[in-house]
């Protein structure tokens, strides 16, 4: 499928070495071909975090050839959906060339984790663990989304509560349903 005909979701965060690349990985591997997911950075540090990708990869996601990139690379794309991951970065967030949906979901940064190697590396797996429940249930509304527009599922009241069930809000330490 070619790239420009899909929806591009774009997920920031300040530094674009951990939250933003493990966000983009869950939605890779949760969506496939259904949108052309990145991430960028307000202030990107260069890298990905090793233990980032460690963490994934006990996931089994592999995020290992993302780059760190500049949310300025996006500026002059069509960007559909920004997802912010960090509140600096909702904050710097400009409006994009065909924006339709931008989501704020902040979560605790684990590259500022302190501690011994086996805590930090701890903080890395519950900031993973907390991001796939969030960006899997909102790939699961996504792909519900498609399926029905592709008539591939009848609309029922099963399907319209699998979508709404799928809109989160997520302080970082918890997530919650919105309300309807």
């Amino acid at each position: 499928m070619n790239t420009n005909s899909k929806p591009t979701i774009l997920v920031l965060c300040t530094g674009n070495s951990c939250r933003s690349h493990m966000g983009e990985g869950f939605l890779r591997a949760a969506l496939g071909d259904l949108a052309n997911v990145q991430s960028a950075g307000s202030n990107p540090s260069g890298y990905v975090h090793p233990l980032a990708i460690k963490v994934m990869a006990e996931a089994g996601i592999d995020i290992s050839g993302q780059r760190s990139k500049h949310l300025k690379e996006f500026l002059n794309q069509p960007v559909t959906t920004v997802i912010t991951v960090c509140d600096n970065a909702g904050q710097a967030c400009p409006l994009f060339p065909g924006q339709l949906s931008r989501h704020h979901w902040p979560f605790f940064d684990p590259a500022k984790a302190t501690g011994s190697d086996e805590e930090i590396l701890q903080c890395f797996r519950n900031v993973r663990d907390k991001m796939r429940r969030v960006f899997d249930a909102y790939a699961a509304g996504l792909r519900m989304e498609s399926n029905n527009a592709a008539g591939i599922y009848p609309k029922t009241e099963a399907a319209g509560k699998v979508a709404v069930s799928s809109r989160l809000h997520c302080n970082g330490d918890s997530c919650d349903q919105a309300p309807r």
